[in-house]
């Protein structure tokens, strides 16, 4: 998939926008993080995780003049006026970013069944293990090490209740705030898995669609 390609996924009620990070702000979001985690003072003042889901290493937040220097906002802006024109064909004129953050997984942490706030969300890669482990009976189970998962629903005839993400760097994919989601663990590596997530607020008059009540 090129920086251009995006693709529109509805395996059930709520879509699923897949969007692809430009390379060269892949990189300087890597840079920042490698930085920042060097910096103990400034690592503790932007701490997130006492305010997330995740049972992992470490979750913090991005700088506001960071993600607007290297464009994030922007990108994130763009991509959701996309989805949201693709889906309901509507065109929004607020994106309010509420925050984003970075989040460092190791092997046999995860991130428990959860949901955001704001309006829209989404989750990418940064880094990934080249190898994620292999399920415990191999010849009986898929392997879902290091998958994201989103949970919808209940599974009935023709509609599936999860669907299963296999992280790539670069893949980054927006859905609304209240999907359900979850990360599972990976083992038999050191190696990191890297992932960066936003929320955001859009025009009301869209993303209410009860009305005024």
């Amino acid at each position: 998939m090129t920086e251009d390609e995006s693709f529109l996924y509805r395996p059930f009620g709520p879509s699923i926008f897949k969007v692809t990070i430009p390379e060269k702000m892949i990189q300087d979001l890597n840079n920042y993080v490698d930085k920042i985690i060097k910096d103990e003072e400034k690592l503790k003042e932007l701490d997130n995780g006492s305010r997330l889901a995740g049972q992992v290493t470490q979750e913090f937040k991005l700088e506001s003049e960071f993600m607007k220097k290297i464009g994030w906002g922007d990108f994130l802006a763009q991509s959701t006026k996309k989805w949201i024109e693709l889906h309901v064909r509507k065109k929004i004129s607020k994106f309010n970013m509420l925050s984003s953050w970075i989040v460092r997984q190791f092997k046999n942490e995860y991130n428990p069944t959860h949901w955001h706030g704001g309006h829209i969300s989404g989750a990418g890669y940064l880094k990934i293990p080249k190898n994620l482990g292999k399920p415990v009976q191999e010849t009986k189970k898929n392997n879902e090490r290091g998958k994201l998962q989103f949970i919808h629903g209940s599974r009935m005839f023709l509609s599936s209740s999860c669907f299963n993400v296999t992280p790539k760097v670069g893949d980054f994919y927006l859905f609304p705030h209240y999907l359900m989601h979850q990360v599972f663990p990976f083992s038999d590596t050191d190696e990191e898995r890297r992932s960066i997530s936003f929320n955001a607020e859009i025009d009301e008059n869209i993303f209410n669609v009860y009305g005024k009540s």
